[in-house]
């Protein structure tokens, strides 16, 4: 393991359920990374940081009229602010919205590269206070796909885990180009042949041609 594999990569998630990260963070490729100390992942709960700590209120009606509740900025200020701290470390904070900037694989590569800790900002509700990401530097709101879900756990997870698999000593060095292989065709095992009521199902013959060119053409992503 080289030096740079030592260096740890934290990851915060800001959320008002945080016994929900609990089971995802114990198994697969994540949970290894936990249990071999290659990341550090930890939870802060919003409530914590609310003006009301007995009741742990974070959110209020939204002025404009409408359905539903909004987080209020200054729990999720207050929160990022807390983590941060006085460290001098590359500490990215991404905000869960629906309509953020798309997360991409691009984007996932810039993170792990280019800084020390992730804090991620799981909403709920109708979101959060537009101000909230005004007050804290270089926030930036992301959506991880063209849909609404109930919360931002979800994407925080989908955020998380594919930037620690591209950290290094994660996956291993063999797979860090997993993306462009299993981005395109598609992929068989064992038997060769399967029957099924009475259809016989293949693998390719070139997946078993041992040309690891004509292979790698078949596997390589279609060009639009």
């Amino acid at each position: 393991m080289t030096s740079k594999t030592k260096t740890q990569f934290f990851f915060h998630i800001v959320s008002i359920f945080p016994q929900i990260f609990d089971p995802y963070l114990q198994f697969g490729v994540v949970g290894r990374a936990v249990r071999r100390g290659l990341i550090k992942v930890k939870i802060h709960n919003l409530r914590s940081f609310s003006d009301n700590k007995k009741r742990g209120r974070i959110d209020d009606r939204p002025y404009g009229g409408g359905p539903g509740m909004v987080f209020e900025a200054l729990p999720v200020v207050r929160a990022v602010e807390k983590i941060k701290g006085k460290s001098k470390k590359k500490i990215r904070v991404l905000i869960m919205a629906a309509a953020g900037k798309p997360f991409t694989t691009a984007l996932a590569d810039r993170l792990a590269r280019n800084s020390d800790e992730l804090i991620l900002v799981a909403g709920r509700y109708e979101g959060i206070d537009a101000r909230a990401r005004r007050m804290i530097p270089g926030a930036i709101e992301v959506s991880v796909g063209p849909y609404v879900l109930t919360g931002g756990e979800l994407p925080a997870l989908t955020i998380l885990d594919a930037v620690a698999r591209r950290l290094p000593g994660i996956l291993g060095d063999e797979l860090s180009v997993e993306e462009k292989r299993i981005a395109g065709k598609e992929v068989y095992t064992r038997p060769e042949v399967i029957t099924h009521r009475g259809r016989k199902f293949r693998v390719p013959k070139v997946l078993l041609s041992g040309n690891h060119a004509k292979i790698d053409a078949y596997r390589s992503p279609r060009k639009k």
